[in-house]
């Protein structure tokens, strides 16, 4: 989500509303009124959630009559939107949807476009030699203050993509698809989420990166200690206040979150751990993904796709094979 204001803020915008189900305390108390990030940020709580457009629907006096963006807090883009918007202002339309180029149409629905990038139809998750179309609705939109007109009663259930783009296709609305070539990551899962980590640090996708970039493809945070006999191979990204001792062997893509020790002759390959914990003397972290002050202790292996829970301690020795999930504040002490 930080990613996204980022992009926002260097697109020239200034004022967000942020619709929260899940952890909304934790996500205002990190982002607060968005002075940080120098753009004015209030917030929305679904208590029950309303779909899509019955969101964007409970805010409507938020964009006081204007042309407005809505925009995935979860996905990770570097998309032009600068771009996007003078392409809807020129088209004219009520509504643009930004599209993504996919190779595997069975996961998403794909639009319809003519010659003048005006949709005409959607196949919903076509399979392989049946679709019409490879381009994927992104989640990106831009709307005139109009589109109210055509949403339900405030407080109602309504899905852009279900209920509203087909209606407004039924009642011969004008509005278009933008094609973009740049990145884009539907963060939806697990897989989405290492690969989107990777992805930034290989240079794929346009991000900011934490640390100073001590050499081509190796940030460091600050207060780092990097012990004499340390392999790292880029690209990797050490975050603040990191102990790396001698002998230990990180295998990028990598990404150590702030506070966390790596122990001697530990060997870290294409994985993330998130701030604090401990990842112990000869221990092996492989393809992985380790929560918040997680101790994985001396000897213990943990495989590709495993993911471990925060606050959760791997005893000696121990092995958690692939694609196992630990749940957080666990104790494992046997291979599992």
């Amino acid at each position: 989500m930080e990613h996204i204001i980022r992009l926002l803020v260097k697109h020239k915008f200034t004022d967000i509303v942020c619709n929260l189900h899940w952890y909304p305390e934790e996500i205002k108390n990190y982002f607060g009124d968005g002075s940080r990030w120098k753009i004015n940020i209030v917030y929305s709580y679904e208590e029950e959630l309303l779909g899509t457009a019955g969101g964007v629907n409970n805010v409507e006096d938020f964009f006081e009559n204007n042309t407005f963006m809505v925009i995935s807090g979860d996905a990770l883009t570097d998309i032009d939107l600068t771009r996007v918007f003078r392409f809807h202002k020129q088209k004219g339309g009520i509504a643009t949807i930004v599209l993504t180029e996919v190779e595997d149409t069975s996961k998403y629905g794909v639009v319809l476009l003519d010659e003048d990038k005006r949709i005409r139809g959607f196949q919903e998750k076509p399979l392989s030699g049946k679709a019409k179309s490879n381009l994927a609705n992104s989640g990106i939109y831009i709307f005139e203050p109009e589109i109210f007109d055509y949403l339900p009663a405030k407080g109602k259930f309504y899905d852009f993509g279900k209920d509203l783009f087909p209606d407004l296709l039924k009642k011969n609305i004008k509005y278009y698809g933008y094609q973009h070539n740049q990145y884009w990551n539907d963060v939806g899962g697990l897989d989405e989420y290492q690969q989107g980590n990777f992805d930034a640090l290989e240079g794929k996708v346009k991000v900011d990166i934490p640390g100073k970039e001590i050499k081509d493809g190796v940030w460091v945070g600050k207060n780092c200690k990097i012990q004499e006999g340390v392999v790292i191979t880029p690209p990797v990204c050490i975050g603040d206040n990191c102990t790396i001792k001698k002998g230990a062997k990180l295998f990028g893509p990598i990404i150590l979150g702030n506070n966390t020790i790596v122990d001697e002759r530990a060997v870290l390959y294409r994985g993330i751990k998130w701030g604090s914990g401990y990842i112990g003397k000869d221990a092996s972290l492989i393809g992985a993904i380790i929560g918040y002050n997680t101790k994985i202790k001396d000897k213990a292996s943990i495989l590709e796709k495993a993911v471990i829970g925060s606050r959760s301690v791997i005893k000696d020795g121990i092995k958690i094979h692939p694609s196992v999930k630990v749940m957080s504040n666990e104790i494992i002490d046997i291979d599992t």
